[in-house]
């Protein structure tokens, strides 16, 4: 075993000192590669990523509100009867038009029938490319800039996540360690037992012996296969479940060959920056939501601005599908919108957003002592792991001792058969409890990794 530096809780807030202990700690670079993996396999993680490249589209969708809309557009009309005016133009213009015409001595101004034009349009055409653009409109800008806080809070997301991966991945790996260290422990116990029911047989013999000694070891041979099967089976589990982090097959092998190592550098690390809350993603979204928050806060407020945008409409109607200099026309102009009253819901969206960024602050006080809460609690449970574990090595030593006194005197007839095995178990659970203890400790030096956001992301 090597070093492992542990922190104690020095003030309220997470700030730690260092304790010198026999722990291994670090990551190793099997882990390394396994983070890896679960960063570029794990579902959820893509989903994350997906959510994160839809928020980056949502930003320049509002940013191309801020150019000129250009959009082609096409009507067909085609009506009859209805109502129409009559248009006496023969009755009024041909007496006269007849006397010019005897004056004149020619036929420059013929007779006129009287007309009769009908209100609704018949076989007419009206197409048109229109383009639009905002002159002064603040909702754009206040929508730009809340889609950017959005995108903002998407990768902090994103972050989060990432973090408790690495967390439930190097949790979920150390369990797989732990239940490979009991099922060699259990066999080493089921070696002994067996060894037990040999020296018993021999002893027999020789006359020296007793068959219930035989029966005896019999019987812990077979609870010790008893264990072996359930240790077996919290590895499988305990392998399904890593492999299931890294989106693999389930079954995949997990390399255990490489020892941890010190890891005093990372844990050097966590004791000489206070980063148990200004470095959490959490507290970065509640103030990026507080952000955003005020900045509808402030939309809302811009609604009494006016709005000015301006249109040019360039084409061609006419009826009868006719296309020439007479039915090509262009119509450019602005329109102005200036708001004066809408019963009163501009005033009540106000308040509402106003109480918004009061309650956003809230939730970012609580979820600061929250946070500090839960360093606090990840760095006593690391000291306590660490604690047990010495204590565990303390048991162990004791328990080889004694293990191996009791045996000895068994062998020269001072001990009996039932104090050799009360000295095995206790050995298999002294050996069990190191090894159990030793990754508990890795295990709370994941949590508080986890809770001081040390873990540096942008390498992997």
């Amino acid at each position: 075993m090597r070093t492992i530096l542990i922190f104690l809780r020095k003030r309220a807030v997470l700030p730690f000192v260092l304790m010198t202990g026999t722990v291994t700690y670090a990551q190793t670079n099997s882990l390394d590669a396994y983070i890896d993996t679960a960063f570029a396999n794990n579902i959820v993680l893509k989903q994350k990523n997906i959510s994160l490249q839809k928020a980056g589209y949502a930003l320049e969708a509002a940013k191309g509100l801020f150019y000129p809309t250009v959009a082609f557009q096409a009507g067909y009309q085609t009506a009859d009867g209805g109502r129409d005016i009559q248009l006496p133009l023969g009755d009024l213009l041909n007496g006269a038009y007849a006397t010019l015409n005897q004056l004149t001595q020619s036929n420059k101004f013929p007779q006129l029938a009287n007309e009769r034009i009908n209100f609704l349009p018949n076989n007419f055409y009206d197409a048109k490319i229109r383009t639009t653009v905002p002159i002064i409109n603040t909702d754009i800008a206040y929508n730009k800039k809340i889609t950017e806080q959005q995108v903002a809070i998407s990768e902090y997301e994103t972050e989060i996540y990432k973090r408790e991966l690495v967390k439930n991945v190097k949790t979920a790996y150390y369990n797989y360690r732990t239940a490979l260290e009991a099922v060699k422990i259990y066999q080493s116990a089921l070696q002994l037992a067996e060894e037990g029911k040999r020296v018993n047989e021999k002893l027999l013999e020789n006359g020296k012996g007793l068959p219930a000694y035989i029966l005896r070891a019999t019987s812990e041979i077979e609870n010790a296969k008893a264990q072996i099967i359930a240790a077996q089976q919290q590895q499988n589990n305990a392998q399904r479940y890593f492999n299931f982090l890294l989106n693999r097959d389930q079954v995949a092998q997990i390399d255990t060959n490489d020892n941890p190592d010190t890891g005093e550098e990372a844990l050097q690390a966590l004791a000489a920056k206070d980063i148990a809350t200004t470095q959490r993603e959490e507290l970065k979204v509640l103030k990026e939501a507080i952000t955003l928050n005020a900045t509808v806060l402030r939309m809302n407020k811009a609604v009494y601005y006016p709005k000015l945008n301006g249109f040019l409409d360039l084409g061609s109607q006419a009826q009868n599908w006719k296309f020439n200099t007479q039915s090509r026309y262009y119509m450019a102009g602005l329109q102005l919108d200036v708001p004066i009253f809408s019963g009163f819901r501009n005033r009540n969206k106000i308040k509402q957003s106003d109480l918004d960024v009061k309650n956003a602050e809230l939730q970012l006080d609580q979820a600061k002592q929250q946070l500090d809460l839960a360093g606090n609690v990840a760095a006593n449970n690391l000291l306590s792991a660490y604690q047990t574990f010495l204590s565990s090595q303390k048991q162990l030593e004791a328990a080889e001792t004694y293990q191996r006194l009791i045996d000895r005197g068994y062998k020269e007839g001072v001990n009996t058969y039932i104090e050799t095995i009360d000295a095995r178990n206790q050995l298999t659970q002294a050996q069990l409890a190191v090894a159990i203890n030793e990754y508990k400790v890795l295990i709370a030096a994941a949590g508080v990794e986890r809770e001081t956001a040390s873990f540096h992301l942008q390498k992997q």
